[in-house]
């Protein structure tokens, strides 16, 4: 029987690492449910599992030996927990900062999770001296442990006194429940809020990645940009009318997205109160540190294993090889050892084994056992509107050629599309064709409305040789013109011939107006191609610009940064005093950020502008 996924095609070997020496946990039930204690050597500790560095199944392993052993486990910080279980390379700033805590509160302790092994290693309470993690005197609330009630009095005044700051009286008065939501979460403790840790499991694909791949805790921040396409930001109620005296020169710098270079002193004013990020944010780096791949040959190995975990439906390693990959690219030299990958940030130890055995042997061995099954269902997946589940189903329904999709497969008009034109949608197309269709729907928009604005964003935009579709946003400057002109706009399109097929005739997302369609220039020989038409108020066209332009891993890195800030950063807004509960999820969604251009983006996360060509991660 043909395997269903790829992991279960490959065999397995030794690690590397020696764990001869190592005692075994005691082997884990599977039951789900409450697990009724077999030993009370942890009934004093009440544990915090930090995910950062740790990882799903090891914190997993974690919290059943905890429970297993009379221990608690709380799935929040709360007031309640005795110990935060971070991983060995985790230190207090890093640990507070996904804490969401600005001060070590009384009574807890950071300890490394080396300190949990070897506790169920030895089955008995170990002392935790030789395993916390070092507090500098700064992190101590005034230079020392403040009791449990003077710790939430001084994390309130803390909240509501940054809240004053950044929101205007206004603003304030129309939000009377932020203090309340404030006052109530630290009345449970140290509050939903600090909870940032997602398991894999629940993550969407996406991610934002340090230096090539961010750490686990950037991974975890990925579910916030999920609810972005289908989450209306709400703009104040004059910041249509406010852009109507943008100049000509304003309007070619944001459709470049190069902007004229400021003094020092204008640059230092704006950012001044703006905390700058770490440098191994992928969206504080320029993507042409990774145009010369000095691991080539150690890439397209990895690049061949993350495709095939792609079309199995196993996004998470595929994104982990994803991660991986762009780390390689972008580091400095060729990597020639397993201790050398290893502090690649991105790559852990069993990646770093796989690198090793490229660097040994010139092969690595999971590519021999790669299903039959793959190429086939790459085949499926590449037709437009089939995903990895539709492929699969054909593939167990027997079918194993595009032929057989043709005559025996039940599909959907997108897919028929998708089908009709396989060929041409799979063929890359010069950038020179991209920007004819990019002018055919600007003359199209200008015949309807003098002073729309036109902008190819995507690969374009960046500056690539070629690309896969094109997507078009329109707006209008003066923050009105842009209504009704999006129907009109497909008519005299479609009657041109232009647009041939439709796969989305609308997709309504806030004020933003989506279509989805397959065009073709005139002439002989062209080829249809897919693109997208997107219409945006003005007061969101920064923003807009920014996210169409990409690229997504770019974009999942910035979004990711945004969340860390307490800010949420989505296609139509940039907004800050966001606030989250359990799970990330928004309980009040802050205010809106002016965002008049790009520039205006990065300088409000403290980034350095990256022009469109240096964010091709």
């Amino acid at each position: 029987m043909e395997p269903r996924g790829i992991v279960k095609a490959f065999p397995k070997r030794k690690k590397l690492r020696d764990d001869s020496q190592k005692s075994i946990p005691p082997k884990i039930s599977k039951e789900e449910g409450t697990e009724t204690p077999e030993a009370e050597w942890l009934k004093p500790v009440t544990a915090y599992v930090l995910q950062a560095g740790i990882g799903q199944a090891r914190a997993e392993i974690f919290h059943k030996q905890i429970v297993h052993n009379g221990g608690v486990v709380h799935n929040q910080l709360s007031s309640e927990v005795t110990h935060v279980i971070v991983a060995e390379d985790m230190n207090c700033d890093r640990a507070l900062r996904l804490l969401k805590l600005t001060k070590l509160p009384s009574g807890l302790q950071l300890v490394k999770a080396s300190w949990l092994s070897a506790c169920i290693r030895d089955q008995k309470l170990l002392s935790t001296a030789s395993y916390g993690v070092f507090m500098p005197r700064r992190h101590l609330i005034h230079g020392r442990y403040l009791e449990e009630g003077e710790l939430h009095k001084e994390q309130q005044q803390q909240i509501l006194g940054s809240e004053k700051t950044q929101l205007p009286a206004e603003e304030r008065t129309v939000k009377p429940n932020t203090e309340a939501q404030v006052g109530d979460s630290l009345k449970r403790g140290l509050g939903t809020l600090g909870q940032q840790q997602l398991p894999e499991s629940s993550m969407p694909i996406s991610c934002h990645l340090y230096h090539g791949v961010e750490g686990a805790e950037s991974e975890c921040e990925s579910s916030g940009y999920a609810d972005h396409r289908s989450t209306k930001y709400s703009d104040d109620e004059d910041s249509e009318g406010e852009d109507a005296s943008v100049t000509q020169g304003d309007l070619e710098a944001l459709i470049s997205g190069r902007y004229p270079v400021k003094s020092s002193e204008e640059t230092s004013d704006s950012s001044s109160a703006m905390a700058q990020p770490a440098s191994k944010w992928v969206c504080a780096q320029s993507s042409n540190s990774k145009k010369e791949n000095h691991n080539q040959c150690i890439t397209e190995k990895l690049e061949v294993l993350a495709k095939a975990y792609s079309v199995q439906g196993d996004k998470w390693r595929a994104l982990g090889y994803s991660k991986a990959i762009n780390a390689l690219k972008s580091y400095h030299k060729p990597v020639t050892s397993y201790q050398e990958a290893c502090k690649i940030p991105g790559i852990g130890k069993r990646m770093a084994e796989k690198i090793l055995e490229i660097l040994e042997s010139g092969h690595l061995r999971k590519l021999d056992h790669i299903s039959e099954s793959v190429p086939v269902l790459e085949l499926f997946s590449n037709i437009w509107g089939a995903g990895v589940k539709t492929a699969q189903m054909w593939y167990q329904q027997g079918f194993r050629t595009l032929d057989d999709i043709r005559t025996k497969a039940t599909l959907t008009s997108q897919q028929a599309v998708g089908l009709k034109h396989y060929t041409d949608f799979l063929e890359r197309m010069p950038r020179e064709e991209a920007a004819e269709i990019e002018q055919t729907v600007r003359q199209a928009a200008l015949a309807l409305k003098p002073g729309l604005v036109c902008v190819a964003c995507g690969s374009y935009r960046r500056g690539k040789p070629t690309c896969g579709d094109v997507d078009v946003l329109v707006t209008h400057p003066d923050g009105q013109s842009h209504r009704g002109v999006f129907s009109k706009l497909l008519d005299s399109l479609h009657r041109s011939g232009f647009l041939t097929d439709d796969l989305v005739s609308q997709e309504d997302n806030g004020d933003q107006k989506k279509y989805l369609g397959v065009c073709r220039l005139p002439g002989p020989a062209q080829r249809h191609r897919r693109l997208d038409i997107i219409v945006v108020p003005y007061s969101e066209f920064a923003c807009a610009l920014l996210y169409f332009t990409g690229s997504a891993h770019f974009n999942r890195s910035m979004r990711a940064l945004a969340k860390t800030k307490g800010m949420s950063l989505s296609e139509h807004a940039l907004s800050s005093a966001v606030v989250r509960g359990p799970g990330g999820i928004k309980v009040a969604s802050g205010h809106t950020l002016p965002t008049p251009t790009e520039r205006d983006v990065f300088i409000q996360l403290g980034l350095p502008y990256r022009e469109p060509s240096e964010r091709d991660w």
